[in-house]
């Protein structure tokens, strides 16, 4: 595997890159306070190409590979977590689920406006009382003619207000057996559709998590994806590509946390001389930076396979359980670092370690993988 940063790669991460300093890093600690939901930096992005970064060029994407996926999310989120975030979920959960499971009406009919970012994708999977036990479902989706009727919440959902399409996984058999949930998608102002609770947050304040409620809400068969009962697994395979890009959210957080404490070392003086000589300092620098040179390699390997249109469920859970681990840890010690000023909101760190916590939770929790990594070890 050779994993040497390509010219396009590093086009896109500089993209990225000039765009977070000039666009977001401004406004970082405005949207985090106020919680406000900057949609239009997300059209911003469109109009680069990043929103329908996966996409192929047919559908109005930018035809790319996980590996510039990755790293234009890194250089969003060492700016801001929260904006990471909600690129991310767009592109990997609803745009992600449309290219992969959609027929080709359904396809040319939403992936040119969530490329463009005309559209803000939303994906509805986790419930009030089923997180990981997706088998148990309560959002309920019977067929009624040539309709289905959607009933039912959804919450903790990036975008759950002001997406303008969502892709919903529903319940469609019995609780507890295979195959009982079906994906549909869903645009907003369809009626019995609405946006509820919008949560507040520890971190990540700026990216809107919130409820979807469906009551009796109507849509046709043609917004169904896939076959009846196909629901649950189609959400398990955007998800292995969902991990990768939470993992990259991970890595970049841990990145401007680390970037942050490298520099604020230098700069600040102890017994007459800068902190990063000293060694409980220094060890801790070298830590963060090996550290993230082994989420790197992880998330690259992740890529790699996914690239070559591989099975990556191993990889993906390895990378997206070490990467958002990692985050915590390093931002936790950027904190410590700066001693009393990481505590504070007039540096970078404290929001780091805020944002750094939901990576760990995201897109299935540490728990859950390591229950995907046993289980495919032990196959």
């Amino acid at each position: 595997m050779d994993f040497a940063i390509n010219e396009l790669t590093l086009q896109v991460a500089e993209t990225a890159k000039k765009f977070a300093e000039q666009y977001i890093r401004p406004h970082v600690m405005e949207w985090d306070e106020t919680q406000e939901f900057p949609a239009y930096i997300l059209r911003e992005l469109g109009t680069l190409g990043l929103m329908g970064i996966l996409v192929p060029a047919r559908y109005g994407g930018s035809g790319l590979s996980y590996f510039e996926y990755s790293a234009a999310i890194q250089e969003i989120a060492k700016v801001c977590g929260s904006i990471g975030l909600s690129y991310a979920a767009h592109n990997s959960l609803c745009t992600g689920h449309i290219l992969s499971f959609g027929n080709e009406e359904q396809k040319n009919k939403y992936l040119p406006k969530l490329c463009s970012a005309e559209y803000i994708g939303a994906w509805g999977l986790t419930e009030p009382n089923t997180g990981s036990d997706a088998g148990n479902m309560r959002c309920i989706a019977q067929k009624d003619g040539e309709d289905w009727l959607i009933n039912g919440t959804k919450n903790w959902i990036t975008h759950g207000k002001s997406g303008d399409v969502a892709v919903v996984i529903c319940r469609t058999g019995e609780p507890h057996t295979r195959d009982n949930s079906t994906s549909f998608i869903v645009e907003r102002g369809t009626k019995g559709f609405k946006g509820g609770k919008k949560e507040n947050k520890l971190g990540m304040r700026a990216s809107e998590t919130a409820e979807m409620i469906f009551d009796n809400c109507r849509i046709p068969d043609s917004a169904r994806m896939g076959d009846v009962g196909d629901g649950f697994k189609q959400a398990m395979k955007v998800l292995d590509g969902g991990r990768i890009s939470i993992a990259a959210l991970g890595l970049g957080i841990a990145k401007g946390a680390y970037l942050a404490s490298l520099q604020y070392s230098k700069e600040r003086h102890q017994f007459g001389k800068p902190i990063s000589d000293f060694q409980a300092i220094s060890f801790k620098l070298a830590d963060m930076a090996t550290e993230i040179k082994a989420a790197e390699l992880l998330i690259d390997q992740a890529c790699d396979l996914k690239a070559k249109h591989q099975n990556v469920t191993k990889e993906a859970a390895m990378a997206k359980y070490y990467a958002s681990e990692i985050a915590v840890k390093i931002a936790t010690d950027a904190v410590q670092i700066f001693g009393g000023y990481g505590y504070t909101k007039d540096y970078p760190v404290e929001k780091f370690y805020r944002d750094s916590k939901l990576c760990t939770i995201g897109e299935g929790t540490s728990e859950i993988q390591k229950i995907v990594i046993a289980r495919e070890v032990l196959k």
